[in-house]
């Protein structure tokens, strides 16, 4: 068993606005042999996810923040190249939390590490999207927070997104009528290939006004239920469009992350008493127990070529800090990776 060295990126400021690359640390560290109960791993893949950005405010929420100077952490997966834990053998493939870096030596539960199932079919990269957490948030959000029923007219904000285009093809399986938004003519074909029924460009519709037209052309009966991954005037406009009894799963607002100060809510929230609408956030996390039969429906789905799913990815470790900037710019289409061995 031998040591490796490994490429890093730290937090080496926190962001104000749009993160810049400055705010990151590129570091190089020995990665030793694992001791007893450890297991040394180089990573293949690294998730890149909107979500990460919370963590870059030193402030309380449902995970702790990112600490300066410390690696940042994040999805990832890799193969063991040395093992001293009786559950994993050399050449296992293992997704972990311990991305943002090029390689590893922990104990397993440190890093929230899980060998994966061999024989899936899937590349390997596919366990940091669709068959990952961003496959399960849209299969969660959808399915139970939406509580989506056969016939439902859903809008899904980002529908271009990792999370957003599962949350498409899903709607479409289960017999609804899809409404997505993205950005730019490219990402609006992309999410109509996946099925949807109609998708707003919100570069041309960039106006709240603009939005909420083109959103009731293409919904002139109004919605059931809303997928929010944007927030600010999408979800706004939703409330706008909602039936009598919609329902509204709130899984992310990415156009707000990068706020310095607080931005205004909906000035129609007053609607959500008259229409008796469900709004609910949620975690991923807290719906795990849905993990067994989302692996189930996903290896039917993808199998059968019911749904499909893209990957925007970039080389090597050193992108990172750009794949994670990128998120914020709409440079994705599908999940953003990187690609590190």
């Amino acid at each position: 068993m031998t040591s490796l060295t490994s490429r890093g990126w730290a937090l080496a400021k926190r962001p104000v606005g749009e993160p810049t690359l400055a705010d990151f640390d590129l570091q190089t560290s020995d990665v030793p042999a694992p001791g007893a109960g450890e297991i040394q791993v180089r990573n293949s893949w690294m998730s890149v996810d909107p979500y990460m950005r919370g963590r870059m405010y030193d402030r309380e929420s449902y995970v702790p923040p990112f600490q300066i100077g410390e690696l940042l952490q994040g999805g990832t997966v890799g193969h063991v190249t040395a093992s001293n834990h009786p559950d994993y053998a050399e050449g296992d493939l293992v997704l972990s939390m311990a991305g943002w870096r090029e390689a590893w030596t922990a104990a397993p539960e440190a890093v929230m590490a899980n060998k994966l199932p061999a024989g899936t079919g899937l590349p390997d990269s596919a366990f940091l999207g669709i068959a990952g957490m961003p496959g399960l948030t849209a299969y969660a959000g959808i399915l139970r927070v939406a509580e989506l029923k056969e016939g439902d007219t859903v809008f899904v904000s980002g529908a271009a997104g990792a999370v957003g285009s599962a949350v498409v093809q899903i709607a479409k399986i289960k017999g609804c009528t899809v409404i997505g938004s993205a950005g730019g003519a490219e990402k609006v074909a992309y999410v109509k290939s996946l099925g949807a029924d109609a998708c707003v460009d919100y570069r041309e519709a960039a106006t709240y006004d603009e939005l909420l037209a083109a959103l009731k052309q293409a919904a002139p009966k109004g919605i059931d239920v809303y997928f929010d991954n944007v927030g600010g005037d999408h979800f706004q406009a939703a409330i706008e469009l909602a039936r009598p009894f919609a329902r509204m799963a709130i899984c992310g607002m990415i156009s707000q992350y990068n706020d310095t100060e607080p931005s205004p809510g909906p000035n129609n929230v007053i609607q959500i008493v008259g229409k008796q609408l469900q709004i609910k956030g949620f975690i991923v996390s807290t719906h795990v127990d849905m993990q067994p039969q989302f692996m189930a429906d996903m290896a039917e789905w993808i199998g059968s070529g019911k749904l499909k799913f893209e990957e925007t990815v970039m080389e090597g470790v050193a992108e990172a800090p750009h794949a994670f900037i990128g998120l914020f710019s709409g440079r994705n289409k599908g999940k953003m990776l990187v690609k590190l061995s």
